[in-house]
């Protein structure tokens, strides 16, 4: 089982930035998808950006050009770096985790789908 703790989210301003952290916990975790989606009130889930850990990475439309999605193997953590945000950003962003063999395309369409899932943090972007 893997625990996934989330961290980094707040508040921003249009145009601004926040990186939202996740660690993975439990047993060994590798030839793993990780990634990120978000859940805006009254909004069904919508994935962000995914990637496996051999680094092949995915983003949803809406985030290319200005979300990036990275990892660090030795501490089995994974990060978003959000920029140029906007108040449609606004949402509770969720870390999200499922085992996948090499080669495989972590979709962002895909990552509110997996089974393993942290609690969220909030983010908000103001006009």
């Amino acid at each position: 089982q893997v625990q996934l703790e989330e961290s980094g989210g707040g508040s921003a301003q249009t145009g601004g930035s926040l990186r939202l952290s996740c660690t993975a916990s439990g047993a060994g975790w590798s030839n793993s998808c990780m990634g990120w989606y978000r859940q805006a009130p009254g909004k069904g889930a919508q994935g962000v950006a995914g990637i496996h850990t051999d680094g092949t990475s995915t983003y949803a439309a809406y985030a290319k050009g200005r979300f990036t999605i990275s990892q660090e193997h030795a501490t089995n953590t994974v990060y978003l770096q959000m920029n140029s945000l906007i108040p449609e950003d606004t949402a509770v962003y969720y870390c999200a985790a499922e085992w996948a063999s090499a080669g495989t395309w972590c979709y962002a369409d895909g990552v509110p789908n997996w089974r393993n899932k942290g609690q969220g943090t909030q983010v908000t972007v103001s006009s």
